[in-house]
């Protein structure tokens, strides 16, 4: 006779079956792919979203085969469209909430007839014909159903359900209802706790009562033996402790981990107010709820204050017997049935996201516990050395001086990492930008986004590698002078959160949700609207500010969407009116960020009234000023409509130069694409073709970097990209794809008329940062409407008048220069002899200038010497990095000078020797880096000028 003990993996997979059956019933029980079935959903388990829903509801279907890499990826969809489902998913309503499909597997999946492959599960999840609302598994997972490979004897308990994989838990002396089926006639036998408690002969089903009478973890164990094989189904019942009060321990923190005892103990807490019992489970228990990891409870006070609520409510246990350095995976079990992360952990393992992410941006990830749990797992680690910074000297630039380059990392360089981002700061710091604001970094849902779907607020998302890779480049940033914020997205959390998790109603919050509200009261939101009122709220949020801050020297934040951090209901056209709980809200957070780092940049994406946002920016916040529209219709020559006068922060009533001006951002669209699509023209001249576009957009810069204030510009923007902020991967055009990556253009710094572009931004910056009159100016004033614009700047120092044609055809300014006498344009290095002020200058469409009373290096913004020394030093950077054929290194020679440039192995042997002219001006200069015949690695770019030597550090990678 043969025995086969359902247990393991294997007794899991049946686990898995009875687990969903909550949500997913079959008829039969046991089925082949080849089996005719009637799949029947009960919409108000998992997740219930679908629970009040009454319109068609249909399947979202797959398979999992031998073929697929995890549980995620589905083979052989039905449908084509999540949103668009198609007659052959419609599931028949049954009344009651419930709804069935009939079919048969391997004819009912297309191009799964014929494909040799093996089917072992029916993945599912539900939805209402636009995609939404839907129905899923406990915890939004997905739902899977098991397929047998044969028509073998099985057996299987079901009922009690387990949920969610979860063991069902009892109270002691209870009498249970156990029901068991086989997939044959068979002998069928039940035990508790080893004795045999019920036996039916030559059945295929078989029902008993049983009483509960020990504490702790009781076993149901069913067989089925047909004379020849013998096969088991097992479930565990628990009767649980009683649930005990005490405060957490002296030392402990209200939340997280707490390592104590050298590392070989961690103190877990979790804030679940109004819940009735909690376990740890992780790879210290065998993620079994065991009474070592059952957790006391603080008092419990739903009503708590801001001042109370780190001490309400929380559920903590201390944890024995870890091994320093060891990676543990963990999760909470609330009340029996529902599996949550911890909210404030620093990692998470994905079992949807983990697999696609390279080993080259995070080496050595700890693999999912797959088999063990389900849903996203925190990941605790004692032991661990501290990050070593070296850059401790580091000196916010000021805010006068700030000119921030925003960036998503997964935009901006191939390899989508830390470590290539930190390799191109060479790039960004020859173009001059003092700070780098990074698209939102903290885990939001899956790999290939922008970071606007958080989930987990204290975890950096391991698609742009590890924390330490996030520290080096956030040190390097800073020993190079360049200042890092932070995109922090705490207006709403997804689905994936704990603490939306922890008190949900199918897609909604429930109403005694302690952080979110149960709808927006804004039209703006999006996923989950966390509760800005709410003390816990509250709480969390300073508490994700202060973190930030602290553990890895950041210098600042833009907060996403703050305007919607308030509870007072608005539509789209009062949303920006003046709303004072809104402003005292955010006046309780600048507090918190002025005690954790005076110095920060607290910077809001609102669009207020402007009393509103003076009273902000009074307060000393920073606000975003969008200034795409007038920008754009000026460099497509519509100038009727480019009216730049709001981008002076005076202009808006302003009385602190608060205001970060923008052309260009994530959420805008490009110049230089509605250039090339919508431009005017006149006669021969358009703003359309290339040459004129890449002008027009140097002469909005003109106009942008010479007004005072903080500045921010959007990755590429300094080398005209143009490709649509809705362009598809594939080469199309659709609203749908604004998210979606985007190509990655470094060859555009090599086009001459993009260069000129990047040459003219560097040149603007640099002298924005190095003229104190642009922080600062005793006289300012501006004429920048209509087609011809002025500015005018002037200190005790320096004098800066601005002209530009903004128009397609030619156009007479009266330039009203500060003085008489000789002024110099900064961009040219000419100059023009000024006797009449007030002379009229007849200018081209799109010529301007930028004048200066003294003669100033455009390649610094100083004021040239009278005769540059030749050891004085010079500045060396080289990229794209990684490379894959030819690198271009940049380099400025304070005097002519004889150069030789060779590349470097890390050991310092030479590998290559590039050509060189020899003898070279005073100056910026471009060489080509041949890289077609290095192997992959790292490089180092050494020149030698008269006698002076620097590097400059290249990854090559083909």
């Amino acid at each position: 006779m043969k025995i086969i003990r359902l247990f393991g993996v294997v007794w899991l997979g049946l686990l898995g079956l009875a687990a969903q059956a909550q949500v997913v019933t079959t008829a039969p029980v046991f089925f082949t792919a080849d089996t005719p079935i009637t799949l029947t959903f009960d919409a108000t388990q998992g997740s219930a979203g679908l629970a009040a829903y009454t319109g068609d509801v249909y399947i979202w279907t797959g398979v999992i085969t031998n073929l697929s890499a995890n549980a995620t990826d589905w083979k052989h969809v039905v449908g084509t469209s999540y949103s668009s489902p198609i007659a052959a998913e419609k599931m028949t309503p049954l009344g009651n909430h419930k709804y069935s499909l009939s079919f048969t597997p391997r004819t009912y999946y297309p191009g799964l007839a014929g494909s040799g492959e093996t089917v072992q599960k029916l993945a599912m999840v539900f939805r209402a014909a636009g995609g939404s609302p839907e129905g899923k598994g406990p915890g939004g997972a997905d739902i899977l159903v098991n397929v047998a490979q044969n028509a073998a004897l099985q057996v299987a308990i079901t009922q009690p359900v387990a949920s969610g994989g979860n063991p069902q838990f009892v109270a002691l002396n209870q009498q249970v209802a156990v029901t068991g089926t086989a997939s044959a006639a068979a002998t069928l036998t039940l035990y508790l706790n080893g004795t045999q408690v019920a036996q039916q002969a030559n059945a295929t089903s078989l029902s008993a009562t049983v009483t509960v009478t020990q504490t702790g973890n009781n076993t149901l164990r069913l067989t089925a033996s047909d004379g020849t094989q013998t096969v088991e189904d097992n479930q565990t019942l628990v009767v649980r402790p009683a649930v005990a009060t005490a405060p957490l321990p002296a030392g402990a923190k209200p939340d997280g981990i707490t390592y104590i005892n050298g590392g070989t103990s961690a103190i877990l807490s979790l804030s679940a107010p109004g819940k009735q019992f909690v376990y740890v489970l992780g790879e210290f228990n065998n993620w079994q709820p065991t009474v070592a990891g059952f957790m006391s409870q603080t008092a419990d006070n739903t009503s708590a204050t801001p001042a109370t609520v780190a001490a309400t409510g929380r559920w903590w246990v201390q944890v024995d017997g870890l091994t320093p350095g060891q990676e543990y995976a963990y999760q909470f079990l609330v009340d029996g049935q529902l599996r949550v992360a911890d909210a404030y952990c620093e990692k998470i393992l994905d079992p949807n996201d983990d697999s696609y992410i390279p080993a080259a941006t995070y080496p050595a990830l700890k693999p999912y516990p797959t088999g063990k749990t389900t849903g996203i797992v925190s990941v605790l680690q004692s032991g661990q050395a501290p990050y070593a910074w070296q850059a401790t000297g580091f000196q916010r630039p000021a805010r006068t001086n700030l000119v921030t380059y925003e960036l998503l990392v997964r935009d901006f360089v191939g390899a989508h990492n830390y470590q290539t981002l930190r390799d191109t700061l060479g790039y960004l710091q020859r173009l001059g930008v003092n700070a780098i604001e990074l698209m939102p970094v903290n885990e939001f849902d899956g790999n290939d986004n922008w970071g606007y779907s958080p989930d987990f607020y204290f975890a950096p998302d391991k698609y742009y590698g590890t924390k330490t890779a996030l520290k080096q480049f956030i040190d390097e940033c800073h020993r190079r002078g360049i200042a890092v914020v932070l995109d922090m997205v705490l207006n709403h959390s997804t689905g994936q959160s704990p603490m939306f998790q922890l008190y949900a109603n199918g897609n909604s919050a429930a109403a005694n949700n302690p952080w979110f509200n149960v709808s927006a009261p804004h039209p703006y939101n999006v996923y989950n609207d966390l509760n800005h009122e709410s003390p816990y709220t509250k709480y969390f949020s300073k508490k994700v500010m202060q973190f930030w801050l602290q553990e890895y020297h950041i210098d600042g934040y833009r907060f996403d969407l703050a305007g919607g951090f308030t509870n007072k209901p608005t539509t789209e056209a009062t949303y920006a009116d003046y709303d004072q709980s809104r402003v005292d809200i955010w006046k309780d957070y600048y507090q918190t960020l002025v005690a954790a780092d005076a110095t920060a940049y607290p910077i809001l994406e609102h669009f207020p009234v402007d009393l509103e946002a003076k009273t902000l920016t009074d307060y000393g916040f920073m606000i975003w000023g969008n200034m795409n529209y007038n920008y754009n219709e000026a460099t497509m020559g519509y100038v009727g409509t480019s009216d730049l006068t709001r981008g002076y922060y005076k202009t808006r009533g302003f009385n602190n130069p608060n205001l970060v001006t923008y052309m260009e951002s994530h959420d805008e669209e490009r110049l230089a694409f509605k250039n090339a699509a919508y431009g005017n023209s006149s006669g021969t001249y358009s703003t359309k073709d290339f040459a004129t576009s890449m002008a027009r957009n140097a002469l909005a810069a003109a106009f942008f970097f010479t007004v005072p204030g903080p500045k921010m510009v959007w990755q590429f923007g300094e080398v005209g990209y143009d490709f649509t902020i809705n362009r598809c991967p594939d080469g199309t055009v659709s609203n749908d794809c604004r998210t979606a990556d985007k190509p990655i253009r470094w060859d555009y710094e090599t086009v001459p008329e993009r260069r000129a572009l990047y040459n003219v931004y560097r040149s603007l910056i640099a002298l924005k940062k190095t003229q104190p009159v642009f922080a600062n100016p005793t006289s300012y004033d501006q004429q920048l409407t209509g087609a011809t614009k002025l500015i005018h700047l002037a200190d005790a120092s320096l004098g800066v008048t601005v002209v530009g044609n903004f128009d397609v055809t030619a156009q007479s300014v009266v330039p009203a220069f500060q003085s008489p006498g000789t002024w110099y344009n900064y961009l040219t290095g000419t100059s023009r002899v000024v006797t009449d002020v007030n002379a009229p200058l007849t200018l081209q469409p799109g010529e301007y200038a930028v004048y200066t009373s003294k003669p100033l290096n455009a390649a610094t913004g100083t004021v040239l010497a009278a005769r540059p020394q030749a050891t004085a030093a010079f500045r060396l950077a080289a990229f794209p990095s990684p490379a894959a054929a030819v690198a271009t290194l940049h380099y400025e020679l304070p005097a002519a000078a004889r150069v030789s440039v060779v590349v470097c192995n890390v050991l310092g042997a030479t590998v290559a020797t590039v050509p060189t002219a020899g003898r070279q001006a005073a100056g910026a200069h471009e060489l080509p880096v041949p890289v077609a015949n290095l192997a992959n690695g790292v490089y180092l770019v050494r020149l030698q000028a008269d006698g002076q030597q620097q590097t400059a550090r290249l990854l090559v990678q083909h």
